[in-house]
């Protein structure tokens, strides 16, 4: 692995530092809104209280605190690390695929996760001895899919961008027949049961699951962050890359095993929610340009400013969140597809 040094614009900190302040404030306002109302003074005060050499004298309610220590703050954390996640999934793969309109759901990793979850499910081992086992066969389908969908794809030890891209299409339908099915024998019960994961939930993580989904995550995304000077010479082209000193096949392989790792670390965790790897990323070059330096950072904080804020809007007129992030992906994909004559890397 090489750490690549460059020089960047002095305006980069600066649109990065603002962009941690919105996502301070939107964090504020996602611990301070719910069915019980903790006003912002009372917020800050009691998140402020338990930093060392931080003393408040607390004339707050206990139950405010009970409600945002144990309920919100873990929520508006998993809604800020999945937005992250799936927005640097999402810029991955459409560097990879050289296709705008591509997202971490496309090539199968998603489907992959959901069938483990099903057959969970289905199976009746959802839970066993009080562990809730769910998660680890998402996690588990999702890992085995990404293998499936790379050997697939490799043909002479190369895997070319389309085939990858095809094979990931036939594999996510081919699953999802597969769940359709399964949903079709099994329970209202446990139809019911897979139906509330499928569309995200982002408040039943456990602190295990959240500490292995946070390793996951963030020690991947080091990774594909370190490469972003790579990922501005893939969208060039195959070719370009090759010339300009990138080791084209090496940078495939780890690009769509780091990003499905990372997808099919989340959807284990919080089922699925879709359009934040589509949508951010696009958002994110609209505002910032196509240079990865700055757009994997920024388009980070974006996503994870975006699903904290979906989750608190989902909390507020009680719907699951991927049922908010869909509400603003279709429109958003439309308009994509209207307005959209090439990709935006070019």
């Amino acid at each position: 692995m090489s750490f690549h040094r460059f020089h960047v614009p002095l305006r980069w900190p600066l649109l990065l530092l603002a962009l941690v302040g919105a996502l301070l404030v939107v964090v504020a306002i996602a611990c301070a809104v719910g069915p019980v109302l903790i006003p912002p003074q009372d917020t800050f005060r009691i998140l402020l209280n338990r930093l060392p050499g931080v003393h408040f004298r607390v004339d707050w309610p206990e139950t405010s605190e009970v409600i945002l220590w144990n309920i919100r703050l873990p929520r508006v954390y998993m809604g800020g690390l999945v937005g992250g996640a799936l927005t640097l999934a999402g810029i991955a793969f459409q560097a990879l695929l050289r296709n705008s309109l591509a997202e971490p759901y496309i090539l199968g990793v998603s489907s992959g996760g959901s069938l483990g979850a099903m057959l969970a499910i289905s199976l009746g081992i959802s839970t066993m001895k009080g562990i809730p086992t769910l998660p680890i066969f998402a996690f588990l389908g999702a890992l085995l899919t990404m293998i499936l969908v790379y050997q697939i794809s490799r043909i002479d030890g190369r895997v070319p961008a389309h085939t990858l891209l095809l094979a990931g299409v036939v594999v996510n339908l081919f699953f999802s027949a597969i769940l359709l099915y399964l949903i079709s024998i099994v329970g209202l019960t446990e139809a019911r049961s897979f139906q509330f994961w499928s569309m995200g939930d982002l408040g039943s993580t456990s602190p295990r699951m959240m500490l292995v989904v946070s390793v996951l995550v963030f020690s991947s995304g080091l990774i594909l962050t370190s490469y972003a000077r790579n990922f501005n010479l893939l969208v060039l082209g195959e070719e370009s890359a090759t010339y300009l000193g990138v080791d084209v096949e090496r940078m495939k392989i780890l690009t769509f095993t780091l990003a499905s790792l990372i997808t099919g670390a989340v959807v284990s965790a919080c089922g699925m929610i879709g359009f934040v790897g589509l949508m951010i990323p696009h958002i994110g070059r609209m505002l910032f340009g196509s240079d990865h330096r700055l757009l994997i950072p920024a388009g980070v904080l974006i996503g994870a400013i975006f699903l904290i804020a979906a989750d608190t809007i989902a909390r507020l007129i009680v719907a699951p969140i991927g049922v908010v992030t869909a509400m603003c992906g279709g429109p958003f994909f439309i308009y994509l597809l209207r307005t959209q004559r090439k990709s935006f890397f070019g």
